[in-house]
């Protein structure tokens, strides 16, 4: 080492430094919650596999509870990835015109399933109000604070949207229990956990949050917690200060300008080596893929919860099928559904020429299917 090395370490302000440390303490935060989200289930999947080779035996409750705790793992990597690609900063943002109520609606409706099924009560409370935002994030934020809601909710969800009077800024207000009730009132001077929301999900909630530009606050009381999020650039009905902006008027097919990553898509197949095909052709967008082998298996699996979009092999077209696209079509009209037809190279998105699902040739399938699944996704957020 010279004295140029010297000076130049010396000459490092302390405040880079002490922004050092707290990034440094964030990240380590951050793989500690990462391994202990994904090692726990998956100590207990391995508890109950051991239990299986040894008895030779498993009870549908016991199956149940493996999916869920290697479901719980998946997830937990997932997201690690989807922390990694928000914190590298290479996404373009774009800015568009967004009605928050109706978003808010769109994402609620989604899941109207998955929350009769959890028995989670909601309390929609939405005003209308225009954002510019980007609007494939702020899909993400809101599927992923709910997230993060129906794992620790003890209570009916309250989510409210209004206009804050002063700054004039839209806000998306999200309270619920965290802490049953009875257990809060046999001791109200029990400490409480709060620090056991700040999971994996959480810290989504918040990258996702800097990343469009947001504020964001939380608060603990009483085994209840609120979370408030203010959206600088809301619209008034002149458009004021809106003007320098370039709002975009479309979807581009990127990965980088539409992060999807986390969304579920479910791959119908009778036959391993399309699924496969399928599952690797979309593996790169770091979305959640899960496989089924028939109609009959899809139903079931959608009947606890919708993906985002479903993937279907073109031999099981079927009147079951055509049941399935009508039943999900009544709670979410644009559900993405795309059919893999059984020889070509030619490819539809849904919309064109009077289709009313996209298409991919079963040749196109590597090349096609991510920018036909980005299109298809893009049109319900």
């Amino acid at each position: 080492m010279d004295m140029s090395d010297i000076n130049r370490s010396s000459a490092t302000p302390p405040q880079q430094s002490q922004s050092d440390a707290v990034d440094a303490g964030r990240w380590r935060d951050l793989v500690n919650g990462v391994g202990r989200e994904i090692a726990g289930p998956l100590t207990a999947a391995l508890e109950r596999i051991h239990t299986l080779t040894t008895t030779g035996r498993i009870d549908r409750a016991s199956l149940r509870a493996l999916r869920e705790e290697v479901e719980s793992a998946r997830s937990a990597g997932m997201i690690a990835q989807q922390l990694a690609r928000f914190s590298a900063g290479r996404m373009r943002i774009s800015h568009e015109r967004v009605s928050l109520q109706d978003t808010v609606n769109t994402v609620l409706q989604h899941r109207s399933r998955e929350t009769e099924a959890r028995g989670i009560k909601l309390k929609p409370s939405l005003k209308p109000v225009d954002v510019i935002v980007d609007a494939t994030l702020l899909f993400s934020l809101l599927n992923t604070l709910l997230d993060w809601a129906f794992a620790h909710a003890h209570s009916p969800v309250e989510l409210t949207v209004d206009l804050k009077a002063w700054p004039a800024h839209a806000r998306l207000m999200c309270r619920f229990g965290y802490q049953p009730a009875d257990q809060f009132a046999a001791d109200p001077t029990q400490p409480l956990p709060a620090d056991r929301l700040d999971t994996l999900q959480w810290n989504l909630v918040e990258q996702i949050v800097q990343t469009m530009g947001l504020t964001l606050a939380r608060s603990s009381e009483d085994g209840k917690v609120a979370v408030t999020m203010e959206f600088p650039r809301t619209v008034n009905d002149e458009l004021e200060g809106v003007s320098t902006i370039e709002l975009d008027q479309g979807f581009a097919l990127s990965t980088n300008s539409k992060p999807l990553a986390g969304s579920q898509v479910l791959v119908v197949g009778s036959r391993r080596e399309m699924r496969t095909r399928v599952r690797d052709a979309i593996r790169h967008m770091g979305m959640i893929v899960d496989l089924v082998n028939s109609v009959d298996e899809a139903v079931d699996f959608c009947r606890e919860g919708l993906p985002h979009a479903i993937i279907v092999e073109g031999i099981l077209r079927s009147e079951k099928l055509n049941m399935l696209r009508r039943e999900i079509a009544a709670e979410v009209p644009d559900f993405p559904f795309i059919e893999i037809v059984e020889e070509g190279t030619a490819f539809e998105m849904s919309g064109f020429g009077g289709t009313s699902m996209g298409r991919v040739g079963r040749d196109a399938i590597e090349s096609a299917l991510p920018s036909v699944l980005m299109f298809e996704l893009s049109k319900t957020v």
